[in-house]
């Protein structure tokens, strides 16, 4: 039987790129309403960094579970 945690794992890069695509939401969200006047190439810039750093984050969070796996493994050898 699998662990919750190898089925429903926290994905740290998702998470960045769900709160940046929430955050060129909400600022188009608030340009409709009237609220502020967002420029239309705003969405660019944001996606483009928010991809960024999620890819960052997918590699970091990868790179420490392959080592505390490997660890794990000489431990018990």
């Amino acid at each position: 039987m699998r662990s919750r945690e190898s089925v429903h794992g926290f994905r740290p890069g998702r998470l960045i790129a769900g709160l940046c695509a929430l955050a060129v939401a909400a600022l188009y969200a608030g340009d409709i309403a009237g609220e502020w006047t967002v420029p239309w190439f705003t969405a660019l810039p944001l996606t483009a960094a928010g991809l960024a750093l999620a890819g960052v984050a997918g590699s970091v969070h990868y790179t420490v579970r392959r080592r505390r796996a490997r660890s794990r493994a000489s431990s018990d050898q």
